[in-house]
């Protein structure tokens, strides 16, 4: 081979990795992990999406709720029962509002009457994967797609239902890429527009201060992300459930969020 031929073909493969490099690169930036999170306001404001989320309604993501309207939409992420998630059911029951309960494998083979109790009570119980991993570090579309899979199954298996089709992130880590996936699987990924320090059982917020943040920060459409688990939660549950419908608001469901 002579220098003008080893000259043309080093132009050549230039060219070529000229023109795949923009598709690595976007790949790349695709499951690049990612943490959730919300702009807090106490001016009763609807958070903004912060700018790296702006790629989330291409994918049937959600965080907040459309227009001014008074509604808030209650979701609970659960992994086991302790007792307080029938506390959680009574207090939804008694003021008939509904809920959506993300839920793992964990609770439904341990506590499968809890979760038929939801669904006779006209709660959703929707998809938070079978293990809880993290999700935002799994490229792989297959193993992606088996943690939601999984879960189907053994909750269809318990009830001779379908889970909702709700997928709601362990530990809010994603990707754009999960969210695609989630996306071809027919599911809407559910985020959320306020949540506050409730996990944590040796480590339980104090009950009127709770009430006092989560009506601080209470705003139309607001998708607030509860842990039924909590002790504080099932304490106040009833309580704050009625300040809420003190204030005008009404309880609304996944089905209407996600509707066009």
């Amino acid at each position: 081979m002579n220098h003008s031929q080893k000259a043309f073909l080093a132009v050549i493969l230039c060219i070529l990795i000229s023109l795949t490099l923009p598709i690595f690169t976007f790949a790349s930036e695709s499951a690049k992990p990612l943490d959730w999170y919300f702009n807090k306001n106490e001016k009763h404001e609807r958070p903004v999406l912060p700018l790296e989320f702006s790629f989330i309604e291409e994918y049937s993501g959600h965080y907040l709720g459309k227009g001014d309207e008074k509604v808030i939409y209650l979701t609970f992420d659960a992994g086991y029962e302790n007792g307080n998630i029938e506390k959680i059911l009574d207090a939804l029951k008694s003021h008939n509002a509904p809920g959506a309960f993300f839920i793992l494998e964990n609770l439904i083979n341990r506590n499968p009457e809890l979760i038929k109790r939801m669904t006779e009570e006209g709660h959703l119980v929707c998809n938070h994967t079978a293990k809880h991993p993290d999700m935002s570090r799994i490229t792989d579309k297959d193993t992606f797609c088996n943690q939601l899979r999984d879960m189907e199954k053994i909750y269809t298996e318990k009830t001779g239902m379908n889970l909702a089709p709700y997928y709601r992130p362990p530990q809010g880590k994603f990707s754009a890429q999960n969210l695609e996936y989630a996306s071809e699987m027919g599911y809407h990924t559910i985020f959320w527009s306020f949540a506050y320090a409730d996990w944590d059982n040796e480590r339980q917020p104090d009950p009127e201060k709770a009430i006092f943040e989560i009506l601080e920060h209470t705003h139309p459409g607001m998708v607030i992300l509860l842990h039924p688990t909590s002790t504080t939660n099932a304490a106040i549950m009833d309580k704050l459930l009625t300040e809420w419908e003190n204030q005008g608001y009404r309880f609304g469901t996944l089905d209407e969020l996600t509707k066009k």
